[in-house]
């Protein structure tokens, strides 16, 4: 009997050899389909989480690759809701770069969405996002405001670990791969 394939699983590795095509020739590193944020290296995590132009290049080509529009270079060339749809992804994804280095600098304990891929991040973005958008990263007890974090209400304790992320990506500038 010949061996079952999974079209899907097929798929979804075709579209993460597409979308990680220009990480991996921009960043010399192996991504995947299993890649999480917890695997990019701390060089990786800083050019990315800054938001700047070539951070913002490589989470748009991913997002834009895996959903099947075109590469970061046809960007412009969507039309608006397409280009608001990446734009969210784009908002959330560098979110959560800026708490993986929240918690390798060791400031969080965890935050939501850890678990999964970026390729699970991009396409299940409007079935996971909401969920994980409303819930805040968990400050780690080792952290200076810890004891304040935790007397405040939820939207509060969102504000406080924003307010750190200025800090968080300069002090990841003078880190190396101990991170």
């Amino acid at each position: 009997m010949p061996p079952v394939i999974d079209l899907e699983k097929g798929r979804l590795h075709l579209a993460a050899k597409r979308g990680f095509r220009n990480w991996v020739s921009g960043f010399g590193e192996d991504f995947g389909l299993s890649t999480r944020l917890g695997d990019l290296s701390i060089e990786t995590l800083g050019i990315l989480a800054k938001g700047k132009e070539s951070g913002a290049f490589y989470i748009y080509d991913l997002t834009m690759n895996l959903q099947n529009m075109g590469s970061a270079f046809e960007f412009n060339e969507l039309d608006p809701r397409k280009k608001m749809a990446i734009i969210d992804r784009y908002i959330f994804i560098l979110d959560l770069l800026r708490f993986e280095i929240m918690k390798r600098l060791g400031w969080l304990e965890s935050y939501p969405g850890e678990p999964l891929t970026l390729v699970e991040l991009v396409l299940r973005f409007e079935e996971v996002a909401p969920d994980l958008q409303a819930k805040p990263p968990h400050l780690s007890k080792d952290h200076p405001g810890y004891q304040r974090f935790m007397r405040m209400n939820v939207l509060d304790r969102e504000v406080f670990v924003r307010k750190l992320i200025p800090q968080a990506l300069k002090a990841v500038e003078g880190y190396s791969t101990t991170l």
